[in-house]
């Protein structure tokens, strides 16, 4: 909550607190375990990135100013506070124990609502309002420590998760599944020649009827022929139609409707394990009721 890159920013600290606001709202609170999330151990990050891009975030993040906010930029879009580092650990640090958590059989499944995102960070550098890349973190912790041997990843956030497919290209233990909205930032994830990579660029203005056939025709059939151990979620909500950072159509009931879709694969192949990790969505209250109905499906609850 308290790493914020300035008032102007939509990746804000109001992200968590209107998840947090529309589960209580919904009654959904009092029917979720909490946890807290732990700082990461910096090895764990050092899995996915550089020992440079490591060092950008810890070593720049600026002194705590009394009454004033001081920003240090690592790119037009992506800045640090005094708490971002912290922030950082924790997001990762989520990501990992839930991992942890779902291995070892402590919960079904799990949510982290962690900010700043991760999917854009790139191995070698931060961009796109992520510093680390949260789900990447936790994969790699999945396959090198609890020692899977194939994993998926879904995406449906608005935009490419470019990070996440550069730390894993041509992975055999790893599948990666996303959709996004294209051409659009970051501009990538057409590049065929990614085995492991099964991408859906869809043009803006595409809506939920679209997307779900698009997934029913390529991901189900792609996912339950690779029989992942387990399925992780970079779960972007900002291809919903009243988000204006993008310009999808998708609706509540698609977010739950795509969740119960990978639950079912998962039930098959994985044990029903996922752990599922917030990426972007900026219309405050379009994000929260899409975060709670797909809490209310993870959570066998809808």
């Amino acid at each position: 909550m308290r790493h914020e890159m300035g008032d102007w920013h939509p990746e804000s600290p109001a992200r968590l607190q209107a998840i947090a606001d529309q589960l209580i709202a919904s009654q959904l609170d009092a029917q979720l375990e909490y946890r807290q999330a732990p700082a990461a151990a910096v090895a764990a990050i050092a899995r996915i990135h550089t020992d440079a891009a490591i060092a950008l975030v810890r070593d720049n993040v600026p002194q705590a100013l009394s009454g004033q906010s001081s920003y240090y930029p690592l790119d037009g879009d992506t800045s640090l506070n005094a708490f971002s580092w912290r922030a950082a650990l924790a997001a990762a640090g989520a990501a990992v124990a839930a991992t942890d958590a779902v291995i070892g059989g402590e919960v079904d499944n799990a949510f982290c609502s962690i900010r700043p995102p991760g999917h854009h960070a790139r191995p070698t550098e931060p961009m796109g309002f992520c510093l680390f890349n949260n789900i990447a973190i936790a994969v790699r912790h999945a396959l090198e420590v609890h020692g899977l041997d194939r994993v998926a990843i879904v995406d449906f956030d608005v935009h490419h998760g470019n990070g996440t497919e550069e730390a894993f290209a041509n992975e055999p233990r790893v599948l990666m599944a996303s959709f996004f909205q294209h051409p659009f930032y970051p501009y990538s994830g057409t590049d065929t020649g990614i085995a492991n990579a099964l991408n859906i660029p869809l043009p803006a203005g595409t809506a939920g009827a679209a997307v779900r056939q698009q997934i029913a025709e390529k991901w189900l059939l792609a996912l339950h022929a690779y029989r992942p151990q387990m399925i992780f979620i970079s779960a972007g909500f900002d291809a919903h139609r009243e988000d204006d950072i993008g310009q999808m159509g998708l609706v509540e009931d698609d977010f739950a409707w795509i969740t119960r879709q990978i639950m079912d694969v998962a039930k098959v192949h994985a044990g029903g394990r996922i752990v599922s990790c917030l990426e972007g969505g900026y219309n405050l209250p379009a994000l929260g009721r899409s975060v709670a109905a797909h809490l209310q499906v993870l959570a066998g609850l809808s």
